[in-house]
């Protein structure tokens, strides 16, 4: 059964992009502290989360491996035309003119998978998607990836089957580390260890540097996979 692994970038839509009254609600909890220091603290927090909001921010990367070949695509956005391959020539990396392109050149591949496989996917990267893509009217190819919580078929979540679906809380012993810490602890190269994370997204595209979210996202979808074939071999079918 094919398996598809990736993950997106994200980056957040410049404020001009919404009116005023879409502004007000977004800055609301802001007016509603007294003190101006922490006034001006939640602000700067909000304009950080709005990367992590679908009708706030916008798809500018999706790297995809096949988990059987590790053979797969990068795309991503960027002004001008770049397309090549790594250096094995297993990846290639693709540039779209847009979002919608993006999403539509995603869709075309994930049809072609019976599943799957995320860190996070069902709480972030596919909820996102379907929102970008229904705002951006990209037809979707694959609707059933948010259904039956607890299995792996056709969505294997590793941030769920990592905390067996949350069972011991917050706190407990299966709480959940973010993926860095994870491959950290299983002894796989964290997609960090270059020096960039998701926090530089915005910086990065602002720069025009639309090659190394690519590579960054890639190395994402790489760990996970890592990640996934240690969780096959040593946790699957755990109840």
């Amino acid at each position: 059964m094919a398996k598809l692994v990736f993950d997106i970038e994200t980056s957040s839509l410049p404020l001009e992009h919404f009116d005023e009254a879409q502004q007000e609600y977004l800055f609301r909890d802001c007016e509603r502290l007294a003190d101006e220091a922490a006034k001006t603290a939640r602000r700067t927090e909000i304009l950080q989360q709005r990367n992590l909001w679908p009708f706030t921010a916008q798809v500018v990367c999706i790297a995809m491996l096949n988990a059987d070949t590790s053979r797969g695509k990068v795309l991503f956005t960027a002004a001008k035309q770049e397309e090549q391959g790594d250096a094995a020539g297993a990846v290639e990396f693709v540039s779209c003119v847009d979002e919608a392109e993006l999403l539509t050149a995603f869709w075309e591949v994930a049809k072609r998978y019976e599943t799957i496989v995320t860190f996070n996917g069902r709480g972030f990267d596919v909820p996102f998607i379907y929102l970008r893509s229904a705002l951006l009217n990209v037809p979707i190819s694959r609707k059933d990836w948010l259904g039956y919580r607890f299995q792996t078929e056709p969505h294997c979540d590793l941030a769920e089957q990592l905390t067996f679906y949350s069972v011991s809380g917050r706190d407990g012993a299966a709480r959940r580390f973010n993926l860095d810490f994870y491959c950290k602890a299983f002894g796989i190269e964290s997609p960090k260890s270059q020096g960039v994370t998701g926090r530089d997204i915005n910086s990065l595209l602002a720069e025009g540097k639309h090659r190394e979210i690519a590579e960054y996202c890639l190395r994402d979808v790489k760990a996970t996979m890592l990640l996934y074939q240690i969780w096959k071999e040593r946790l699957a079918g755990i109840k």
